[in-house]
């Protein structure tokens, strides 16, 4: 997978790119990131990317011709899956979403800032508008390496493990259970003996109920949505 991300701060996604998953994921060849900073396909002196809105109001709103001049030189290197914008009234990024994503191999992500692009931009290039939650961030940086970090940790060979991520939290519409580690007791707290019973399919169980349970006690909206049934516990098998 290629992820290009156009930014006013790129500074902002050195970070989180540089260690962990993402960057064992790019040391394996397996994905790779570019971020693409906007003011250099700005004209003007100042390097200027962004204008008043018409009509008036408080804010600044990012300009079209930066962004087509940006988006269309990408274009002429790579043909994108997906031309995704990063907007707080985007469709709400969850789990399938993820999922879907992940089986692209080019993606090009637009991060917004102050009060958003020219519509134009929309209408003429995005063809997928995420928000990861409902609330206002100072742009779409951070927005953009939740997004990149949720798809790349799907890409085959990049886990570790490759059946860590198929027991995450939401990939069947629950909350993971709880996990434990050594030491089996500490301070009086014990891990709950079937756990370490090694019986796989009372452990199977265990792990669906009470993931059940917690989704009950965090997440009543997911069990409206999912009816989970006995069959799901399989999903830990895995």
């Amino acid at each position: 997978m290629h992820i290009d991300i156009i930014t006013v701060v790129p500074g902002l996604l050195e970070g989180p790119f540089a260690h962990s998953i993402l960057k064992r994921a790019e040391d394996k060849g397996l994905a790779s990131i570019r971020v693409i900073n906007l003011r250099d396909y700005s004209t003007s002196k100042q390097k200027q990317v962004d204008d008043y809105a018409f009509g008036g109001g408080a804010g600044m709103v990012m300009s079209i011709e930066p962004i087509a001049r940006c988006i269309e030189a990408l274009q002429k290197e790579r043909t994108y899956d997906e031309i995704i914008y990063m907007t707080p009234d985007g469709a709400r990024f969850d789990q399938p979403m993820a999922n879907a994503l992940s089986l692209n191999q080019n993606l090009l992500i637009l991060c917004g800032h102050y009060k958003g692009v020219d519509e134009r931009v929309r209408e003429r290039f995005i063809t997928k508008e995420i928000s990861i939650g409902d609330y206002v961030l100072s742009g779409g940086e951070l927005a953009a390496a939740v997004v990149a970090d949720a798809l790349i940790r799907l890409i085959p060979g990049v886990l570790n493990d490759e059946t860590s991520a198929l027991t995450d939290s939401f990939q069947d519409g629950l909350l993971a259970p709880p996990v434990y580690t050594r030491p089996a007791e500490y301070d009086g707290m014990k891990v709950p003996e079937v756990l370490l019973s090694g019986h796989e399919a009372k452990i199977n169980e265990w792990r669906f109920e009470a993931s059940v349970r917690r989704t009950h006690e965090r997440r009543p909206d997911l069990l409206r949505d999912n009816q989970p049934g006995k069959s799901d516990a399989e999903s830990y098998k895995k």
